[in-house]
């Protein structure tokens, strides 16, 4: 069920009216690429096509929309977000950081615009937060303080947990300061971690195995492109291990994850229009400064948790935006 959300003081104000800014060409068709994690049906890219209708860009009329999708499978990023540059696309629309660096490494220099990456400035997309000075801008989760309240929220519903380990894949440079995060705050809780990468699907069995010898008591899953194409296979392996586990998407939760707490990635994907309809309009993308998420989501599932025989606190239900029932 749907309740009441979180908001950041960080506002998107700038996304609005294009004050100052060359109007588009009229008659002009422009044409947009979007690299695609996961497949066609992705809600989250019919929340970015929502946004674009709500700026005046229609599929058919006023623009063309030229799709690739990975699948889940990350390692097709440069293959794809290539054959996206030769279609000479005006700019190009990626979910996060490992999408974003293979448009470039394809020498991508149309504008690029990420909707959710963890820390563009240090895994060298944007020079700055406020000047990003190159050709790709958005949305990041960067000084969010996401993974402190992700164990927060974790150890409130399973308080005896002292030891948690933590999947993430070291590909993704943004991992580098999520880890950090995460570190100084389970250090802050007393948390005993263990640290397991995860590159590729395929290697999620094993880190299964590393951490039931290792007796952890939870597990947390680092937002990624990869680890994302899993969330079912996650939500399976931790409940055949009766352990609680958290991650950043509300997904998690509806295919039988215990908790998650993140950013609405539907609503972030619907403010990446707002840089496109910016810069078709003429903004340069590194001037357009990267902002942070304006709403969060807490996603608990009910069955999960009496599964693993916890009781969800009534102070955490309360806070919940989305509940799992029976």
């Amino acid at each position: 069920m749907d309740r009441r959300v979180f908001l950041t003081a960080l506002g998107g104000a700038f996304l609005g009216a294009p004050t100052g800014i060359q109007a588009q060409v009229p008659g002009k068709v422009s044409r947009i690429g979007v690299l695609g994690e996961r497949a066609p049906d992705d809600p989250f890219l019919e929340a970015f096509r929502r946004g674009l209708r709500d700026l005046g860009h229609h599929e058919g009329r006023n623009i063309v929309i030229e799709y690739r999708y990975a699948h889940g499978a990350v390692d097709r990023f440069p293959e794809l977000a290539g054959e996206l540059l030769r279609l000479k696309i005006d700019v190009l629309l990626v979910g996060g950081t490992i999408a974003a660096r293979a448009a470039q490494a394809q020498g991508a220099t149309i504008p690029i615009v990420f909707a959710v990456a963890g820390d563009p400035v240090g895994s060298g997309l944007a020079a700055s937060l406020a000047n990003p000075g190159g050709n790709v801008t958005g949305i990041s989760n960067l000084g969010s303080g996401l993974l402190p309240k992700q164990l927060e929220f974790l150890r409130a519903a399973a308080p005896k947990i002292s030891r948690l380990s933590v999947l993430y894949n070291p590909a993704n440079p943004s991992n580098e300061f999520a880890l950090r995060e995460t570190q100084d705050a389970a250090k802050a809780m007393k948390l005993e971690l263990q640290l397991l990468p995860v590159r590729r699907p395929g290697e999620l069995a094993g880190a299964f195995t590393q951490l039931v010898r290792w007796r952890a008591g939870g597990v947390l899953a680092v937002s990624d492109a990869t680890l994302g194409s899993q969330l079912a296979e996650i939500s399976r392996q931790a409940a055949r291990h009766r352990l609680p586990a958290m991650y950043s998407r509300r997904e998690f939760v509806e295919v039988g994850g215990l908790m998650a707490y993140g950013p609405s990635f539907e609503d972030n994907y619907r403010r990446a229009a707002g840089y496109v309809d910016r810069i078709l309009r003429g903004a340069k993308p590194g001037d357009l400064p990267v902002e942070q998420p304006t709403k969060f989501e807490l996603a608990i599932n009910i069955r999960a948790a009496k599964s693993l025989g916890l009781a969800i606190p009534q102070a955490l239900l309360v806070r919940a935006d989305h509940v799992v029932e029976e």
